[in-house]
């Protein structure tokens, strides 16, 4: 360890310390906080993203980093003053008093989103969806580089590598080949039964075998909790302490695949090694590649015919009236089926994308735009209407379904495409090294889980996410693996 690293270190562990102070305050909002919290919490979250910020932005921790990009530096060593030199320059620009008032603005923009989604009022959520957006653009405009549009410096925070126009690339060519493609399946007159699916599934059972699942494909409950939130989502305080969330509804593949793909993100974090947790460069290496994981795990592995097979007995003990007379082939069908709809979190894979492509197209609007905040549910409704073929009903099932814009998570949307692209690539690579079917049918997933962990999820931010894929696949990033495996996987499934 250089003298300079030596002397970084002590400042590393505060901004670790406010980070993971801040992400368990985030839990508890979504998920224990009584409702009257809001308020006082989020001021609790201002303070410490101020001390981050402090921390970040202090001349002593600037000079230091100088020094050690001077030095000679192990590969983690390096990575970490890499990721940290960037973080000094995405808030170095920023006002210290701006950045804690975002910083309370999305905490308590989480409560207001979610009280709008409940009463259907996306009115009770504009203003503060309004400061958001002028908050973000006007953070982006200090960190843009010349010539640089804003929702490009965006999009670098989630994916390095992936602008506008490569971005444009890759949803032109997915809308391209699966819009004409998706007609072909919903005109193929293919029935598939899928009513099982809802009805009375009482919660304690499903969380009963959400957390079946979630062991079986490799969470570990000694080093990570499940809970209940509006929107499931994922978050890691470091390897020994990764907690999920899920919800429930009287659709029982809701909960169940929302648990497996929250899962793959948590079996990331999970395998994060202990010289990287606890560091800047500790987490996934990307959005993008987060999401690789978590919809590989709920897909790729859990809408499989073969991940069945060996436990499927499991469910229909969990619920003998409801699918006691169904068979594995049937179930597996059903959640399969293709069915242009409204919520993106319960989107079937194949017109899941175009869910992503409708965000996409929006946030350009709204930040290259100046798109009013005030039209958004129309515009939403009407690209559902152009792209799926459905327009939703009230403003719960439409702009207002997603957490992400009232946390500031602008630029995060293409990860989940992107996400379910880089899973495709992955899978076709790993079929030529292993009897991927096979070992599901044999319910050992540790072979697969253990292949992930050793080619992604070991290095931690040590490498971009088009580095891994050229590393693992021996290829760049290629989305037309994504386009054959769900034209091959759905045209089999409505016989064309």
């Amino acid at each position: 360890m250089s003298g300079a690293y030596e002397e970084l270190q002590p400042y590393l562990e505060r901004i670790q310390a406010f980070q993971t102070a801040k992400v368990l305050f985030e839990w508890d909002n979504e998920t224990l906080a009584p409702k009257e919290a809001g308020p006082n919490t989020s001021r609790v979250v201002g303070t410490l993203s101020g001390e981050y910020f402090s921390v970040i932005t202090d001349p002593k921790v600037m000079e230091l980093v100088k020094l050690c990009r001077k030095e000679e530096l192990g590969q983690a060593e390096a990575a970490v003053v890499r990721e940290l030199a960037e973080e000094i320059e995405k808030l170095e620009r920023v006002p210290a008093k701006e950045y804690r008032e975002f910083a309370e603005l999305t905490s308590e923009g989480s409560r207001i989103w979610a009280r709008a989604r409940k009463e259907k009022d996306f009115e009770l959520f504009a203003p503060t969806l309004k400061k958001l957006v002028e908050y973000t653009k006007k953070f982006a405009s200090y960190r843009a580089k010349e010539g640089q549009k804003l929702y490009d410096v965006l999009l670098d925070d989630y994916e390095k590598g992936f602008d506008m126009e490569t971005l444009d690339g890759f949803f032109g060519a997915l809308k391209e080949q699966l819009v004409p493609f998706l007609k072909k399946v919903t005109d193929s007159g293919v029935m598939i039964r899928d009513d099982f699916l809802t009805g009375d599934y009482d919660e304690a059972d499903q969380e009963a075998i959400g957390r079946f699942f979630a062991e079986y494909v490799g969470f570990d409950f000694h080093r990570g909790v499940m809970a209940v939130s509006a929107h499931p989502f994922t978050t890691n305080l470091h390897n020994k302490d990764v907690r999920i969330t899920t919800s429930y509804n009287s659709h029982v593949d809701d909960s169940l695949f929302s648990v497996i793909h929250e899962s793959g993100h948590a079996i990331y974090e999970l395998g994060i090694p202990d010289e990287l947790t606890q560091t800047l460069v500790g987490q996934g290496a990307s959005m993008g590649m987060h999401e690789s994981q978590s919809r590989f795990f709920e897909n790729i592995i859990g809408r499989n015919q073969a991940f069945w097979e060996p436990v499927y007995h499991r469910l229909q003990e969990q619920f003998p009236r409801q699918l006691g007379h169904v068979t594995a082939e049937q179930f597996v069908r059903a959640v399969n089926k293709v069915e242009p709809s409204l919520i993106r979190t319960q989107a079937d894979e194949l017109t899941y994308s175009l869910h992503v492509l409708i965000r996409y197209e929006i946030e350009k609007m709204l930040i290259e735009e100046n798109l009013e905040v005030e039209k958004l549910p129309e515009i939403w409704a009407d690209k559902y209407e152009e792209y799926l073929g459905v327009r939703p009903e009230d403003v719960s099932e439409g702009v207002l379904q997603d957490i992400h814009w009232s946390q500031g998570a602008f630029g995060y949307f293409p990860s989940y495409a992107l996400g379910s692209a880089f899973g495709a690539q992955l899978y076709r690579y790993m079929k030529g090294q292993m009897d991927f079917e096979g070992l599901l049918r044999k319910g050992d997933i540790k072979t697969i889980r253990e292949f992930l962990r050793e080619n992604i999820h070991r290095h931690g931010k040590l490498k971009t996410s088009r580095q891994m894929l050229l590393d693992v696949t021996g290829e760049d990033f290629n989305p037309q693996y994504y386009i054959d495996y769900l034209t091959d996987k759905y045209g089999k499934l409505y016989n064309l």
